[in-house]
């Protein structure tokens, strides 16, 4: 009886994505698009955490992955979002697997600063060179074009939606695969003991490199997926900031499932928006407060609250007769 409740439940989940558009105000939409898109970033910071390891850099990648569409546009005039996409994951690969062969050597806070100081780099030449980069006016990001076909300013919000959507779903998967992986679990032994998984006869610096690569790659394609939705870039996308809120993301939905950086990047916009529209000033305080509070009393984040919830329903359950 059980798993029919949860295909129901899943089944209504589905059926609310697929007709969001039609549900929700745009103002709405807009924030569930980049949801979608930043969830992906958080997911690539979640996989790293799974070793113990917490990038404080991210924005890196995200910024590369947006200025990649914007380049394309500004110099090549290529609007295809497709193309841009992939040479968004390309780029973000190579960049993740040169960074990765010297970051993979570090844990702790060594790792978190190092990451960190990487994105202050690229943060410093998109504010310097202006003539390339726009500087803090930043680029304009055109409507993109979806397979060749030209989408009209009326649809382009639920366009990218729906695109943001099919990518949300295929980083989810991939890395549900990569938790069960030997790979995954490899990443999570390093977490306990490092020693013991070399014992074991696996490289722990062939592990993080590994995860490291896809966690780049999840990064690039959630800016390009920001920079096509949003239609516009700027330095600060590089920023130490839109790392941390990343970092911030991640522990406010926990680690245990690769759908809560989804749950908890929702979550996030829209408390922000209502945050900022009561309290322009001050909002950054409120989000500090929950942070606060979760840490304290919710230290596995929301996907925590959800199992204790169900473990607290499970006693009531088993007890009656299974149908």
């Amino acid at each position: 009886m059980r798993r029919v409740f949860k295909g129901l439940g899943l089944g209504l989940v589905g059926l609310g994505l697929l007709g969001a558009p039609w549900l929700l105000p745009g103002w709405l939409l807009f924030l569930l698009s980049l949801a979608l898109a930043k969830g992906l970033v958080v997911l690539g910071v979640l996989v790293l955490m799974w070793g113990g390891l917490v990038s404080f850099g991210h924005g890196l990648y995200f910024a590369a992955g947006a200025y990649t569409v914007a380049f394309l546009a500004k110099f090549l005039g290529v609007r295809e979002a497709a193309l841009g996409l992939l040479a968004a994951a390309l780029l973000n690969g190579v960049l993740a697997g040169l960074l990765g062969l010297f970051l993979s050597r570090y844990r702790a806070i060594f790792f978190g600063m190092l990451s960190v100081a990487f994105s202050m780099i690229l943060y410093a030449f998109l504010l310097k060179f202006y003539f390339i980069t726009g500087g803090t006016d930043g680029l304009r990001v055109p409507i993109p074009t979806v397979l060749g076909f030209e989408v009209s300013a009326r649809d382009i919000r639920t366009v990218n939606y729906f695109v943001n959507l099919v990518f949300g779903l295929l980083g989810l998967f991939a890395a549900w695969r990569l938790s069960r992986s030997p790979l995954g679990y490899l990443m999570r032994g390093v977490k306990d003991n490092e020693v013991r998984v070399e014992y074991m006869g696996a490289s722990v610096k062939a592990t993080v490199y590994g995860v490291y690569l896809f966690s780049g790659v999840l990064g690039g394609l959630g800016g390009a997926l920001v920079a096509l939705s949003v239609g516009h870039v700027a330095p600060d996308l590089a920023y130490w900031t839109t790392s941390g809120e990343f970092v911030f993301v991640a522990i406010l939905g926990g680690t245990g499932s690769v759908l809560s950086p989804f749950l908890a990047s929702a979550l996030f916009e829209l408390v922000r928006n209502y945050a900022i529209k009561l309290s322009p000033y001050t909002w950054q305080l409120s989000l500090g407060l929950v942070l606060l509070g979760i840490i304290f009393f919710y230290p596995e984040g929301l996907w925590g609250l959800y199992e204790w919830v169900k473990g607290r329903w499970r006693p009531k359950s088993s007890s009656k007769p299974s149908i």
